[in-house]
C-alpha cells in the first residue's frame, strides 16, 4: 500500500532525532543498499560524492565516492538505505548512460530510481559548464589584472554565461526523468556551496586567483545555482541553498573554519571541494530543507 506524503513527513521527523544521533557517530550508521530497492537515492558529481573525505564506498573506485560524503550523512539522519551512485567527473549526460572513470565504469545513475525511491537528491551542474576547465584557465602566475574574465568573455560573449544558462533544457530533463521513473519521489536539488571569499580580494597566492577576477568568479557561482533554483521550482522539486550557510567558510578561512579546500587541500578532500565539514554542512542543508519542507 502507498504511503501518502503526510505519512511520510511524519516518519522523516520522527525519526530525524534519532537520526542526527547516528550521523554523529558516523556515516557507518547508514544502511547502504544497492539500487533500486533503496528508498532514498543520491545523483549527482564530485561536490556529492566529496572525494578523499573519507573511506571509499562502493564502486566503482574512480568515482572516488567517499563514506563522508552528504548523502550517507543524510541517510544517517533520516535512518534510510541510501543508493548513493554519485559519481566524481559526472555532468547530466552521465545521468542516463554509463560514465567511465580511470577505475571502472559507474552505471547510469538513474538506474538506482524505483517506484519505491522516496526521496532523491540531485547535485549536478558542476561540470556542464566546465569546472575543472574553469580552474584550469583562471589559475594566474601574477595577481594583476582580470586573466579569468578577459579569457571567458573575449570577443564580447561571456562563455560561461551561455553555458549555465544552456543547463535550464539539461536539467528539465534530469528532473523530467527523475519523475517519471520515482513517480512517489520528494526531489530536492542541491546547491552549490560558496568557494569564494563573500567579499575582498581572496588569498593570492595561497589560492592564485586574481583579485581582480573575484567578481567575475563570484558572478559565475551566484549565476550556477541561481538556475539550479529555477529548474528545481520549474521541475516541482525543492532546492537546498548550500551557498548561503556556506558564507565565512570558503577556501581563504582557516584551517578548522573552511568548508571547502583550495589549491592545496589542508585537509583531506579535493582541490576546490568540500571536506568532510563541508559535507557536514551540506547534509545539514538538505536534512533541514527535506523535512522543513515535505507537504502534507
Amino acid at each position: 500500500m502507498r504511503r501518502t506524503w503526510g505519512t511520510w513527513r511524519s516518519m522523516l521527523v520522527g525519526s530525524v532525532v534519532v537520526g542526527l544521533v547516528l550521523a554523529a557517530a558516523g556515516p557507518a550508521a547508514a544502511r547502504e543498499t544497492g539500487p533500486p530497492s533503496a528508498p532514498y537515492v543520491a545523483l549527482g558529481d564530485s561536490y556529492t560524492s566529496a572525494p578523499l573525505t573519507g573511506a571509499t564506498a562502493g564502486a566503482p573506485l574512480g568515482c572516488l565516492r567517499s563514506g563522508n560524503d552528504y548523502p550517507h550523512l543524510v541517510a544517517a539522519a533520516l535512518r534510510l538505505g541510501v543508493a548513493d551512485v554519485s559519481c566524481a567527473g559526472a555532468t547530466t549526460a552521465a545521468l542516463p548512460a554509463a560514465q567511465p572513470t580511470s577505475a571502472g565504469t559507474n552505471p547510469a545513475q538513474f538506474d538506482a530510481l524505483g517506484p519505491d525511491t522516496r526521496l532523491v537528491t540531485v547535485g549536478i551542474g558542476g561540470n556542464d559548464i566546465g569546472f575543472a576547465e574553469i580552474v584550469r584557465t583562471c589559475l594566474s602566475a601574477l595577481p594583476f589584472g582580470t586573466p579569468c574574465r578577459d579569457h571567458w568573455t573575449g570577443g564580447g560573449t561571456d562563455r560561461l554565461a551561455e553555458r549555465v544558462e544552456a543547463l535550464g533544457p539539461a536539467l528539465a530533463a534530469v528532473l523530467g526523468e527523475v519523475r517519471r521513473r520515482a513517480p512517489a519521489a520528494r526531489v530536492a536539488v542541491v546547491g552549490y556551496p560558496s568557494l569564494l571569499p563573500a567579499s575582498g580580494y581572496g588569498c593570492y597566492p595561497v589560492v592564485p586567483l586574481a583579485p581582480g577576477d573575484l567578481a567575475y568568479l563570484r558572478g559565475v557561482l551566484t549565476a550556477l545555482d541561481a538556475r539550479l533554483e529555477r529548474s528545481a521550482v520549474a521541475g516541482g522539486a525543492v532546492y537546498v541553498d548550500t551557498a548561503g550557510p556556506s558564507v565565512g567558510h570558503d577556501f581563504c578561512q582557516a584551517p578548522g573554519v573552511r568548508w571547502v579546500e583550495g589549491l592545496v587541500p589542508l585537509a583531506p578532500a579535493y582541490p576546490f571541494h568540500p571536506n568532510a565539514a563541508g559535507s557536514a554542512a551540506l547534509s545539514r542543508a538538505v536534512v533541514s530543507t527535506v523535512v522543513g519542507d515535505v507537504p502534507e
